[in-house]
């Protein structure tokens, strides 16, 4: 199938699919107009992919993930790098959260007192 029938299938951009390919997470061959050509385990692939982003890893990570992108990543028993960069995933998602959650709660007090004006002794 060619990059637009892909993308169509999986949910995604051609330009999402190129960059896949580029960092070595799925593959095609050139088809004799150039254009790019993917086989049918690239659906699985594809999709796969898009879980373990959505589940907020990153490119870089998900290649560790290479060996179970064909099958059902979701239910493939975890391996101990996985569960590492699973982990570590999660450390970083959780210092943003905090770091997010700091500034909000700033700004939310800095609008409140501009607001409601200086807090009151009880």
């Amino acid at each position: 199938m060619r990059i637009g029938e892909l993308a169509g299938v999986t949910g995604t951009t051609a330009r999402a699919l190129r960059h896949y390919e580029q960092a070595g997470l799925i593959s095609s061959h050139r088809a004799p107009n150039g254009y790019r050509v993917y086989d049918g385990r690239a659906v699985v692939r594809v999709r796969n992919i898009r879980y373990l982003l959505a589940a907020g890893l990153t490119l870089d990570d998900v290649r560790v993930f290479l060996p179970c992108l064909d099958g059902d990543v979701a239910a493939a028993p975890p391996s101990e790098q996985g569960l590492r960069v699973a982990s570590e995933r999660l450390a970083v998602l959780n210092e943003r959260i905090a770091t997010q959650t700091e500034a909000r709660d700033r700004l939310e007090a800095a609008l409140r007192q501009v607001t409601e004006g200086p807090a009151k002794p009880a």
